[in-house]
């Protein structure tokens, strides 16, 4: 009896302590991603743009990204390419040929910072971005457009 005893003890404690010492291991959440039909990029063409938005999201305090959609192969117009090249670029070195554009969504933080309203989820946020003949992406602009 005193062993069965001893030995649920040992049980208990160890199950207690088995948690202690672990960190949250709590990844942020998933972005929902929307590739969309596309016969101008593959999916490569645009994990390549989405890292730059993703890049640039990740600097935006207290801010939660939920969604990245195409725009669809429309949107990759030439009068669209011509706009992208009239905007003031600093790191443009060549003239954009090509551009993409995604829509997203997210979740502004909780308490008021920056230009965003409090606690407020943000849908249709546009990411404009070019490259020259299947160079890097550039984000060039973002907004609501």
């Amino acid at each position: 009896m005193k062993k069965l005893l001893a030995v649920s003890l040992t049980i208990m404690i160890l199950g207690t302590l088995g948690g202690c010492g672990k960190q949250d291991t709590q990844e942020p959440p998933k972005v929902e991603i929307d590739y969309g039909n596309s016969e101008l990029y593959t999916q490569e063409d645009m994990d390549a743009a989405i890292q730059v938005i993703e890049a640039e999201f990740a600097t935006w305090e207290g801010c939660e990204l939920h969604s990245l959609a195409y725009g669809g192969d429309a949107a990759c117009s030439d009068e669209n390419i011509e706009w992208l090249n009239g905007l003031e670029m600093k790191e443009q070195t060549e003239p954009f040929t090509q551009c993409i554009l995604f829509s997203s969504s997210f979740h502004s933080p909780v308490e008021q910072r920056d230009a965003w309203d409090a606690d407020t989820e943000y849908e249709g946020w546009q990411w404009w971005l070019g490259r020259s003949d299947g160079g890097a992406w550039e984000l060039v602009t973002c907004g609501y457009g």
